[in-house]
């Protein structure tokens, strides 16, 4: 549906309090028939038909002390704003939820739209009550940068206080419900946002709890109000098939329920008709028009346990033919929020498809009430949220989603990693020892090494799906069995991984390894700066003793230090002042004052290159280093080469011959003494630039081009100009191993005729 992803970007913080207003003029608001508004004893009785026990003074004080908090305010509407926490109690009973929650619900307003507070709530009320208000009262006076901030610091508040306890959500999700049943008396653009935000976050929510029922009518609610034309279409299109259908209906039911029947097996049979909303994404998805669909009207067949359940499936494939590739069983493979069912589509009477859904008791209010249905009046299940911690999968997915609190740098980066979360269905992979792993659908290898364990995401470099070796980036499949390829060669994932994952877990998890490494990468280089001034100063260094400055640095840790000093955040002049406080900084390094004019006079001894007893070594761009090379030239092992330092980015490494450095010559302390590190063992390329001034004939570029692959250089950018008619010069920056390397491509195009001058260029 479109609507879920194209308007992420468009979403803002809804408050569920919208309707309140309390100084709009009566006569601008849309005329409504008002409805009797439930009374304390109609509380009363809903709550005692499910729960004898009910404690009848804390609801009876609860409704009172709301209905004098909230006093003369009123909603949109034009009713008593105190109808609204009300008819959120209503919807709960339907839920049959404890007392506490109704009261909750009664109060869940009070602290944020009144003068009560939680000392006062926990004080009459008791900490356990409070603890709920509190957890649905948003952030207030949270000053933030954009409106989706806003939004994400409110899920996120409302997602911990839901792992706490889990009847936060109920409440939130009820709130939600009564506020898009009166959405018609909210201004229009206040209107599309909430019903935007609804669709986008709340109902998936509700779905991902297991709570179908709620979520269906949530959705429908939003498409009524974001597409009011399309909703229209679809209503109309439903009534005038379930008119002609209406005998039909009533056969298959009566056709299903007597052969289970006359198989000894009892079962409850109804059928029910798909919701607006599902249909009109079905639609969309597939690409099919309304006539199209097979699966407008499904049938529930509900029995007394699990073994009954297959049994009514054999019955019923032993009586009418099963359509293929419609049959699924989440009896013995639950989905993420418990639901339990098996699914089968056979056809069926007049020749008709006919969706069956077979379930226990248990499973049918589980898959429609979701985790309502789990806990409140179970014997000895302890409290809602510690039950559910040992018995639900939805509370575990909730568990996971609060995890990736901590792994995420700003709050839109959470909202994106929840939202990933949520819109997806699901496949079911395994890895070589059976595990089960439930993944979103279209998640691929990465996604998957990552839910496995992190450190197994980080570490992959392959995989096999099913016994063959296949790419990281491919997608899973339902039933694929998953063994990823690991190596500790590698301790952090590539960065571009980052895109090419779905799942919000991995994302972040890449995400973080990313800034790790980068961080270490700074940590090491700013390590390097502080011994080397230390060496040159002639003074000890030891993390001991910058232990105990790290509070005059304003820093946490040593590694914070050393990063901020790879950074250039901090100087390490600064570090050696605040372990030595008498240390002066003598600006008498070996380039510091006289910088390339002392570095260019300097005596090497040919065929050598020279080594300073505190130089940092360089071995390239894939090292533990942030190193990059001269945006013009680049550098190459046997150049004399300088480092200079740039805030934020790391090091430059310059050829000394290259004219940028003059830039630098006033910043004596950004250069840096390095020198190269190469390991023969393992070569690796460098970048240089060459400009080739050649005669402007056809294939003279060709025969360039094939005198550097000849000699193993790897060309990697091109540009022509043509500087007269019969010349044209073309620069090309390629990669070499070395200097000896680059020389001896030079050579060879300076015996090619149709080269009239090459040099190599360092800017």
């Amino acid at each position: 549906m479109v609507y879920r992803r194209r308007r992420f970007t468009q979403m803002e913080a809804a408050t569920d309090s919208v309707a309140v207003a309390p100084t709009a003029p009566t006569a601008a608001r849309p005329a409504k028939p008002r409805a009797r508004m439930m009374r304390q004893y109609d509380l009363v009785e809903r709550v005692r038909s499910y729960n004898p026990n009910t404690n009848e003074d804390l609801l009876n004080r609860a409704y009172v002390y709301a209905m004098k908090a909230h006093g003369s305010q009123t909603r949109a509407s034009g009713d008593p704003y105190f109808s609204h926490p009300l008819e959120v109690a209503a919807i709960l009973t339907d839920l049959k939820l404890d007392d506490a929650t109704i009261v909750a619900a009664l109060l869940h307003d009070t602290i944020e739209d009144t003068e009560a507070t939680r000392a006062e709530i926990d004080q009459i009320f008791g900490s356990e009550i409070g603890a709920l208000v509190e957890g649905l009262t948003k952030l207030k006076r949270l000053e933030l940068v954009s409106r989706e901030a806003k939004q994400a610091e409110n899920l996120r508040k409302l997602l911990l206080a839901i792992a706490d306890d889990v009847r936060v959500l109920l409440v939130k999700l009820a709130d939600r419900l009564h506020n898009m049943r009166t959405l018609e008396f909210v201004p229009p653009a206040s209107r599309r946002r909430i019903a935007e935000e609804t669709l986008d976050i709340y109902a998936p929510l509700a779905g991902r709890m297991g709570m179908q029922e709620m979520r269906e009518e949530l959705e429908d609610l939003s498409f009524r109000t974001l597409d009011p034309e399309a909703y229209n279409v679809v209503m109309q299109r439903l009534d005038a098939l379930a008119e002609r259908n209406r005998n039909l209906i009533g056969e298959i039911e009566a056709q299903l329920s007597n052969n289970l029947r006359h198989r000894g097996l009892g079962a409850r049979v109804y059928g029910r008709r798909k919701k607006p909303f599902s249909i009109w994404t079905k639609m969309e998805r597939k690409s099919v028009g309304f006539e199209q669909l097979s699966d407008i009207f499904g049938f529930r067949v509900v029995v007394n346990d699990v073994q009954a359940c297959y049994r009514a499936l054999g019955i019923v494939h032993t009586t009418w033919p099963v359509v293929p590739g419609r049959f699924k069983d989440y009896i013995s493979t639950p989905k993420q929020n418990d639901y339990r069912s098996i699914h089968t589509t056979v056809i069926g009477p007049g020749n008709q498809r006919v969706e069956l859904q077979i379930r226990t008791e248990e499973m049918d209010q589980i898959a429609e009430r979701g985790i309502a249905a789990h806990v409140f009046y179970k014997e000895d299940a302890g409290s809602p949220t510690e039950f559910l911690k040992r018995e639900s999968n939805a509370f575990a997915w909730l568990r996971h989603t609060v995890g990736i609190l901590s792994e995420s740098a700003n709050p839109e980066e959470f909202l994106e990693h929840t939202k990933l979360e949520l819109f997806h269905d699901q496949v079911f992979c395994f890895t070589p020892k059976g595990k089960l792993i439930a993944l979103p659908r279209h998640a691929n290898v990465i996604d998957f090494a990552y839910a496995v364990h992190t450190d197994v995401g980080n570490s992959a470099v392959g995989c096999k799906i099913n016994g063959k070796f296949a790419p990281l980036s491919s997608e899973l499949q339902n039933g694929d069995e998953v063994e990823v390829l690991t190596s500790e060669a590698q301790s952090a994932p590539p960065s571009a991984w980052e895109s090419l994952a779905v799942t919000g877990k991995a994302r972040a998890a890449i995400r973080r390894a990313t800034r790790t490494a980068v961080r270490d990468q700074y940590a090491g280089l700013g390590r390097r700066i502080v011994e080397r001034l230390f060496e040159r100063a002639k003074i000890d260094y030891a993390d001991d003793k910058l232990k105990g400055a790290l509070p005059r640095l304003a820093r946490s840790s040593i590694e914070d230090v050393m990063a901020a000093v790879g950074r250039g955040e901090i100087k390490a002049s600064d570090v050696a002042r605040a372990m030595y406080p008498d240390y002066k900084e003598e600006r008498v390094g070996r380039y510091a004052k006289k910088g390339l004019a002392a570095k260019l006079k300097e005596t090497v001894v040919p065929g050598t290159t020279p080594r300073p007893p505190a130089a940092i070594p360089i071995r390239g761009i894939n090292s533990d280093l942030p190193v990059k090379f001269a945006p013009n030239g680049g550098a190459v092992p046997g150049d004399r080469i300088v480092g200079i330092v740039t805030p934020g980015e790391g090091i430059t490494i310059y050829p000394i011959q290259a004219s940028a450095l003059k830039d630098f010559e006033e910043e004596p302390e950004r250069w840096l003494d390095v020198r190269w590190d190469i390991e023969d063992t393992t070569p690796q390329r460098f970048p240089a630039r060459i400009k080739v001034e050649n005669v402007n004939e056809p294939g003279a570029l060709a025969q360039i081009a094939t005198v550097i692959a000849e000699h193993d250089g790897n060309i990697d950018n091109i540009s022509m100009q043509r500087r007269s008619p019969d010349f044209t010069e073309t620069t090309i920056d390629l990669e070499v191993y070395d200097l000896k390397h680059l020389s001896a491509i030079i050579a060879q195009l300076r015996a090619k005729a149709v080269v009239a001058r090459v040099e190599r260029v360092n800017g």
